[in-house]
């Protein structure tokens, strides 16, 4: 998927944390340890990165005319295979504690909440919402 892409689907699932743009993708895309695990017909996509032995889910987005079709639980199993591969023995991710399919999905996959920030994540209309840290470890 080219940066243009991942943001165009990124807008269709996200207000808040507020949507990427091409440009964020191209730059992050760049990055060291930074990886890409898309779904063959461009539903949906994990964006990563692996520092050491640990794995940060940047971003996990599921067009909305695809979900509740295990497209999620897919995508993030692949994530965490490719991540394994690249030395991850650990997942990190934040969430928006008003994210309710996201929070079940990681918790329906073995993740765990370890933490909180408060007030971490901007609304496009100006308020905040916490994310949760969530982690599993890789086999």
């Amino acid at each position: 998927m080219t940066p243009e892409a991942l943001a165009a689907l990124h807008h269709r699932c996200f207000e808040t944390p507020r949507p990427w743009s091409a440009a964020e993708f191209s730059g992050l895309l760049e990055g060291s340890g930074v990886f890409l695990t898309a779904d063959e017909d461009n539903r949906g996509f994990a964006l990563g990165r692996v520092i050491i032995d640990e794995v940060e889910l940047l971003t996990l987005a599921v067009a909305p005319t695809a979900r509740r079709q295990g497209i999620g639980r897919r995508l993030l199993a692949a994530f965490e295979r490719d991540a394994a591969s690249r030395g991850a023995r650990l997942a990190i991710l934040e969430v928006s504690a008003a994210n309710a399919p996201a929070i079940a999905l990681y918790g329906a996959t073995g993740y765990r909440q370890t933490g909180r920030r408060p007030g971490y994540y901007r609304a496009q209309n100006g308020s905040c919402e916490d994310a949760l840290i969530y982690c599993k470890a890789l086999s």
